[in-house]
């Protein structure tokens, strides 16, 4: 990936703004003049509404923090003089998100820092609980697609996680400007630091990244039919054949936050994460009308397990490379699946 800044639709935009003592802002496209109605304001924040929850999202990790973050943009963006003019509404409400999202993170890394047991994102689904909310990257941002980080890959449990361990300046840097083309000059504005600062910020996200990203396939298929394997013999009772749908230096780790049973610690190796699956299965095998379905896990396939009695339910998600599983992450904390609507499956 190229470190020099390339143009993108979003660079003919003006400079972002500096937040006020009001805590509006200023700049990123405003001017003086005849705002725009109160209906069309509201248009142009709708249209914009999807692309706001991707980018918090990502910097955020959790769908609540997320669902806040936007709010709040829209009562700051609401609340303009009813004289400003803003000339680019994605350019303004893209840096305020941003700049409400990084002042979030700091006070949340805090909390996750004595979060019991590992800390996961809050997972999303398709077909349950509403779409999934990808929004979309400006055309024609830096590099090429093989140079990228595709809006899919952003958005996946694995690389999530590995985004925890950046830096809030590095994580937000990377992601607006690596994922949704941002220009160096208004993410400084959304993180208070000068472009050239924030170049580095997100050079140094990109290759920590590289380096610490799990190998993953790009082939959909046959990510789904890896899944698919480790189903059938977690159902099937095939130690051998579960045995075989893993890497040999597997890593399974399950978020429960302290709230149900569950491991505190990663496990690791095949062997050891075979035999803790199938404790599951022996565990799960006496409740009574559990239900185990496959399912879009932010953007590929993992699994839903769903106890009617609301004892304990959960979501996995996977990382597939070479038609193994290398990575696991459950999520079974319920702080963290109730936004999800697990009775439809």
């Amino acid at each position: 990936m190229t470190e020099q800044e390339t143009g993108t639709a979003a660079d003919t935009g003006a400079e972002a703004g500096t937040e006020t003592e009001t805590g509006t802002e200023t700049g990123a496209g405003t001017g003086t003049g005849t705002a725009a109605p109160a209906g069309d304001r509201l248009a142009q924040f709708e249209e914009e509404r999807g692309r706001l929850w991707a980018i918090a999202y990502r910097i955020m990790g959790t769908v609540a923090d997320a669902d806040d973050a936007v709010q709040e943009a829209w009562l700051r963006w609401q609340a303009l003089p009813g004289g400003q003019l803003v000339d680019s509404p994605r350019g303004y409400l893209t840096t305020v998100v941003s700049r409400i999202c990084y002042d979030l993170l700091g006070s949340a890394r805090a909390r996750r820092e004595t979060y019991v047991g590992p800390w996961l994102p809050e997972p999303l689904l398709n077909g349950t609980g509403g779409p999934l909310p990808l929004g979309g990257a400006v055309p024609g941002g830096p590099g090429g697609p093989e140079d990228r980080v595709t809006l899919d890959e952003s958005v996946g449990m694995a690389l999530l996680t590995v985004m925890e361990r950046l830096t809030p300046a590095e994580r937000t840097s990377f992601i607006l400007h690596d994922v949704f083309a941002v220009p160096f000059p208004e993410i400084a504005e959304a993180v208070g630091r000068t472009p050239d600062s924030v170049r580095q910020l997100a050079s140094r996200a990109r290759k920590r990244v590289r380096a610490e990203a799990p190998r993953r396939t790009v082939d959909r298929a046959e990510h789904r039919r890896t899944v698919e394997a480790f189903l059938s013999a977690v159902m099937g009772g095939d130690f051998e054949a579960l045995l075989a749908v893993l890497d040999p230096e597997v890593v399974w780790r399950t978020d429960g936050g302290g709230k149900v049973s569950a491991a505190r610690r990663p496990i690791l190796g095949r062997e050891k994460v075979a035999r803790y699956v199938h404790g599951l299965v022996t565990r799960g095998a006496r409740q009574v009308g559990l239900r185990v379905a496959l399912a879009e896990v932010n953007d590929a396939t993992g699994l839903v397990f769903v106890d009617p009695a609301g004892e304990q339910s959960g979501v996995f998600a996977f990382t597939v490379h070479d038609g193994r599983i290398t990575e696991v992450d459950a999520v079974v904390n319920p702080e963290k699946l109730g936004h999800l609507d697990l009775g439809r499956l």
